[in-house]
């Protein structure tokens, strides 16, 4: 502070500056200090990579068993992945043929707890069973190869007025067999056929 006087009054001359001027120049540098600490000491929270076009394939003995396709993927600092668009994924048999196809709004992979969880619109079309199954969150987990959710479910069967509705799901990762926790359903009996 003294220093800053010295300054002044050597810059001035003999005349002394006005205490408007020394205070106006004081707030001045004590701003200019202020937001180079706050920068300082700002941590970056941002993804640490950003990837486009994302093909996550997975395979059991060289044979595929799950393709998911994004348009983006962002990493970041705990190896947490987001993937802010549209996610989808196909699930194949032991023959390496798409049985069951999944899409969604957005998803993200969780490392610590090694899931998958996709959100927003989800839709997962069997074809073997020509079954469609819609939900608002699905998790996937590639150690135990099971999808889970504890969201409401609703399965409808195609060209078929059954229907499905549930609440938590436990299945295969292919959906060939599917536990529902709670669940209610609508369905067509033929009386001719007792």
């Amino acid at each position: 502070m003294r220093v800053l006087i010295l300054a002044l009054y050597i810059l001035k001359g003999d005349k002394i500056l006005s205490p408007f001027c020394i205070v106006a120049l004081l707030a001045i540098l004590l701003s200019s200090c202020e937001d180079k600490k706050n920068k300082v000491g700002a941590l970056y929270t941002g993804p640490v990579e950003v990837v486009n076009d994302v093909q996550v394939k997975y395979s059991e003995q060289g044979k595929m068993k799950v393709l998911m396709k994004t348009p983006r993927s962002l990493r970041f600092q705990n190896e947490t992945q987001i993937f802010p668009d549209t996610v989808n994924i196909s699930f194949f048999d032991s023959l390496s043929t798409i049985v069951t196809r999944l899409r969604s709004d957005s998803g993200r992979y969780d490392k610590s707890s090694d899931i998958y969880i996709v959100k927003g619109n989800v839709k997962v079309v069997m074809s073997e069973s020509n079954q469609i199954m819609y939900t608002s969150e699905l998790n996937w987990s590639p150690r135990t190869r099971k999808i889970f959710t504890d969201k409401p479910v609703a399965i409808r069967k195609v060209g078929s007025p059954e229907v499905t509705n549930g609440v938590g799901l436990d299945a295969e990762q292919d959906f060939t067999s599917i536990k529902f926790r709670k669940g209610t359903g609508v369905y067509k009996l033929n009386p001719s056929s007792q």
